[in-house]
């Protein structure tokens, strides 16, 4: 009768290369777990940008609704100043 070493021996290379792709082959541990933090990292950018497109959104609306946001806007960052004002500046 015939040795059950080839059999144990074909059991155990299939073993290993099922081994070898749960490691470090396609979609191996490594792999699910690097592209689970990118999704993260991704959800924590988006939340971020929302929040600035809010924001920025928040902007405009006011831009459109009133005149007081164009002109404080004026003043500070175009150095503007409406007719009939004085600009005094204070040296520190």
């Amino acid at each position: 009768m015939r040795s059950p070493n080839w059999l144990f021996l074909v059991l155990l290379l299939l073993l290993a290369g099922l081994q070898y792709r749960l490691w470090v082959g396609n979609g191996s541990f490594a792999q699910v777990k690097d592209l689970t933090q990118q999704i993260a990292d991704q959800h924590a950018e988006n939340e971020r940008l929302l929040e600035r497109n809010r924001v920025l959104y928040a902007e405009v609306l006011e831009l459109k609704k009133g005149t007081e946001t164009v002109e404080e806007r004026a003043r500070h960052e175009l150095g503007m100043v409406k007719e009939g004002e004085t600009l005094y500046q204070l040296a520190q």
